[in-house]
Parts: C-alpha cells; structure tokens; sequence
C-alpha cells in the first residue's frame, strides 16, 4: 500500500508536512481531522516519522467484531504516529532477538507495544513475553475489541494483566474507530465470583493524550463488596455442581466445615484478577481432618 504525501481535507488538497506541522504548533490534534485518498476517496491517516517526512497511508475498513488483521494495522499505525509526535522515536515491525521476535511498535530502545487483536495462546504469548525479557525490553500489550475487559473475567485475558505503582493492576485497550487508548487500572476481582471492579481513562492518539497518559497518576477509589452476595453466590455454585462449587464443597468436606462456619471476613476481601478464591485460600492455610 502507498504512501501518499498529499490528502483531501474537506475537498482541498493538503500536503502531509504542513499537516504534522500544525500538529507540532498545537493548532489541532493528531488524526482529529477525516483526510481521503485525492485517487479513491478512500480514508487515510496522517503519520509523522522522526526519521522521514510526514505522510498520509490508507484506513483499512472495518466493523466491529470483524476484521482482526485491518483493526491490528490500524490500531498499530495509529499508535506509532502518536507516540512519535509525542517526542518517541517510534517505529513499527521492528525485529528483536535476532529476528525471533517483531516488534509492533518499538516506542524506544527500551518499550515496545504489542497490539493483540486476534486469539493467543498463553505459550505464544509466554514465549514472546521472556524474549522481550532477555533482551530488556518492557513489552506493554494493548488489546483489541475481542479482549476488552468488561464486568467478567475470561481466562484467556490473564496473560495481558499488568502491575505497576502508579496504576495498580491494570490493562490496556486500544479503539482505532474513536482513535483512543483505555487504561484499565486499580483492577480487582470479587473474593469468589469473576466480577471486576476497576476505574478507567481515556486518551487520545495524539501527542497530547500521549504525554497524558505516560504522566497519568490516579487517585484510587476504595471499593466495596457484599459478602452476603459472595456467599449466596458460592451456594448457588455448590446447589448447581458447577466444577467450581464441586472443588469447594470437596475442600469443606476434608475440613468438616460447612458454610456456615466459614468467617464472614473471607467474602469481603477482594483478590487480584486471576488468584485463588478467597475460600480456597482460607482453607489451604487450616488443616484438615486427616492432618
């Protein structure tokens, strides 16, 4: 696919530098503005390189749910002309480890962004996650809509959870359409359902959200959980004999307990997106009536 130098903006034609330079004066904001190809009509997006002139490459079209290839260019190539207008030397397709690993957007020689979009395996992702780790690279994983985190957890979204001072635990999201990128943080699961709560901010793909997110610090907010629920929840599971209520009611046997004997303090305390149960955890620590 082209590179164009020049797009259509509101039916006149613009030329990709003296674009970048309106982005670099502050006078607008990064892709806020909907450019076409002068040749199909068709929607491009303004990319500023440290290393080469500004230039203008083609949206590739999608719907929502569909499309996993188109949203990971997009979302790739967005993220690329953000942080380099946010002063990042920013580049895409980079190979690292001696061509085992490509890097969607090298940010610097020390952070790379990973776009997942499409369905991995924890041992692809295990795999990748320690070559970045062997050579000292801080691999931040931004995901698609097919794993936007919403009230539930999935397993399979385990492995893109990060943890830092600043945000707690925390997941990153990334939406070509809106041109945003969500930070998910102060990320917790309920003591024995897979209910999350966590706070979110929005940025946009452009200089300005950029430096806003990097400089990003939050004031958490204290959640609070219904332990009546937990419980209620649990004998639901127990009454049901899912595999989760079969395993604690196994685990309440070996101890001779009940739920009813269980303190009300287990069901209070919230756990970190993925961990044991909070009932498991007590009854692992007490011995059981074999011991």
């Amino acid at each position: 696919m082209i590179n164009l130098y020049a797009a259509l903006l509101n039916e006149k034609l613009v030329l990709a530098i003296e674009e970048e330079g309106l982005v670099r004066l502050k006078i607008k904001k990064l892709n806020s503005d909907e450019y076409r190809c002068p040749h199909c009509q068709k929607r491009v997006i303004l990319i500023v390189s440290q290393s080469k002139a500004a230039f203008f490459k083609h949206w590739i079209h999608y719907q929502d749910g569909q499309g996993e290839k188109e949203e990971h260019h997009n979302s790739k190539m967005l993220l690329k002309a953000a942080f380099t207008a946010a002063g990042f030397p920013a580049q895409t397709e980079i190979p690292l480890a001696d061509g085992q690993l490509r890097a969607d957007v090298l940010v610097s020689s020390k952070i790379a962004l990973e776009v997942q979009c499409a369905p991995l395996s924890d041992a692809e992702f295990n795999k990748r996650h320690r070559l970045y780790q062997k050579i000292n690279v801080l691999d931040l994983w931004i995901v698609g809509s097919r794993h936007y985190l919403k009230q539930r957890i999935k397993k399979t979204q385990l492995i893109f959870f990060r943890e830092s001072q600043r945000w707690g635990c925390y997941y990153l999201e990334v939406d070509p359409q809106k041109n945003q990128l969500c930070l998910k943080y102060n990320i917790w699961q309920e003591p024995v359902t897979r209910k999350l709560r966590y706070q979110q901010a929005r940025f946009s793909l452009d200089e300005f959200g950029v430096k806003k997110f990097w400089h990003f610090k939050p004031v958490f907010k204290k959640f609070t959980v219904n332990s009546q629920k937990q419980e209620e929840y649990l004998r639901q599971q127990m009454r049901t004999k899912t595999e989760f209520g079969l395993r604690i009611a196994a685990q309440l046997y070996d101890h001779h307990f009940t739920l009813e004997d269980l303190p009300a303090k287990i069901f209070q305390k919230w756990r970190k997106p993925g961990q044991i149960d909070a009932v498991s955890f007590y009854l692992q620590k007490k011995p059981t009536a074999l011991d």
